[in-house]
This record gives C-alpha cells, structure tokens and sequence, in this order.
C-alpha cells in the first residue's frame, strides 16, 4: 500500500515537472470577436434570419471524413515549450501523431447538441517518443465547443475545450505529461476554427426598377442551443446604392 501510493506521489511530481519543463507557461487560444449570445427577444427581428444545423448533419460530414479521407492526424509538435535545445529523446524516429478515431470504448466521435451546450465526444490514438521509448496511446475526451462572431471577418468561429481525458495503456509516471501534450496539441492545432463564414449569406441585389443596387451584410450572429440542433440568428445590415448614370 505504501509502496503504491509512493509511486502515485512520484508520478504526479514527475508529471508536474514534467509538464512544465517541456511544455513551458501554456495559455489556451482566445477566440477573436465576441461570445455569441443567445437571441434577443426584446429586438425586431425583421432583418434576422434563422440558420439550423442538427447533429445529423455533422454525423454525415464526420463518417464521410473517416470512410473516404482516413482518421484526422495531428502532429505532436517537438517545440511546444518553444526552447533553443530538446531533449534527444524528443528527438527519435517516433512518429508523434494524434489521431482521430469513429469510436473507441464505447465512445462515438461526434458533435452533440444538449442542455444548452454544445459538446463534443472524441476517442483517439496517438504515439510519443519519451525516455528513449515510443509510448502508444489511445483515449477519449470530453469537449465543450464555444462560438464567437468576428463583425471585420464576417466569420463565425469557434474554440474546442477539453473538460475531460482519459487514457489507456499508459504508465502512471506518463499519464500527466502526454495528457498535457494532448491537451496542448489539440489547442494549438485545432483553435480557433471556423465554423460559418457569413460573408458567403451576404446579398448584392439590382434593383433596376429604382436604378441602384440593395446589399446585406450580417452585423450580428446569436445562438441558440437546442435539444439535438443549433439555431444561428443572423442579423443583417441594409444598404442601399444609386447607380450614376452613365
């Protein structure tokens, strides 16, 4: 018993260490614009249209990743902490790559839309070259996704956060480092992202009978998050342009 907990202590010192040595002071990436917040209700909503996307959707979009382009990978980086000088065991033939999975221990990958969240199940595998050995792991994550709306870019964006992760197959003295190498790789690599470009909804319509020209664009973006289907309100902006006669 106290030969267990000795080597407990000892591996989550080693973690710590270990963690703060390779990966150095870490700061998750901010989202550029602003939160979207829910949908007012209090504002005319004229010029608002409504934008949905269910789960369905994206469980189409990911099994056609994975049947037809193959497991996303991302690649561990070798320079997380950004020092002048590795380690050599950072520095072998291992190949260093995170890799998504469709499922792994009774978990889907997938988007889900629930309790006024969106969330995100993933389930991967992974290598890493440490102490001259090249560990082999696999897992799965709990995510939550948060949105934000970019008025100068036109773009809806969005940061995928790890409240969870689980490892298998790996010894207690690595399990805090590589769950900081993930957690790292999947931040720096996939935040942020974009997940709706709105400049491709503006309009530019002729109106020929008045000689000019109307055109939208979308100044405001809410969210609503809903039992199995996220709503996006899009707000647009009206102009309106003579034309000069020629």
């Amino acid at each position: 018993m106290r030969r267990n907990l000795l080597v407990l202590i000892i591996g989550l010192l080693l973690g710590a260490v270990g963690t703060f040595y390779f990966l150095g002071a870490w700061r998750s990436r901010t989202l550029p614009g602003v939160p979207l917040r829910p949908p007012d209700q209090s504002n005319d909503a004229s010029s608002t249209v409504a934008v949905t996307i269910e789960e369905k959707f994206f469980d189409s979009l990911l099994g056609t990743i994975f049947q037809q382009l193959g497991p996303p990978q991302l690649k561990l980086s070798q320079n997380f902490g950004q020092r002048p000088m590795q380690p050599i065991a950072f520095q072998n033939s291992c190949n260093s790559v995170l890799a998504l999975n469709p499922e792994g221990n009774n978990v889907k990958t997938g988007v889900r839309f629930t309790g006024g969240k969106i969330t995100a199940p993933l389930a991967f595998t992974g290598s890493y070259s440490i102490l001259t050995s090249c560990i082999q792991f696999k897992g799965t994550a709990r995510a939550t996704v948060d949105l934000s709306f970019d008025q100068e870019k036109q773009t809806v964006f969005g940061r995928l956060n790890i409240d969870e992760l689980v490892l298998d197959n790996v010894p207690a003295l690595l399990s805090s480092l590589i769950t900081a190498f993930v957690r790292k790789t999947i931040d720096e690599r996939l935040n942020p992202f974009a997940v709706l470009r709105v400049s491709q909804l503006a309009l530019s319509l002729p109106i020929q009978a008045s000689g000019g020209s109307l055109k939208a664009r979308v100044k405001d973006v809410r969210a609503e998050v809903q039992e199995g289907s996220l709503k996006l309100y899009l707000t647009y902006d009206f102009t309106a342009e003579r034309e000069n006669p020629g």
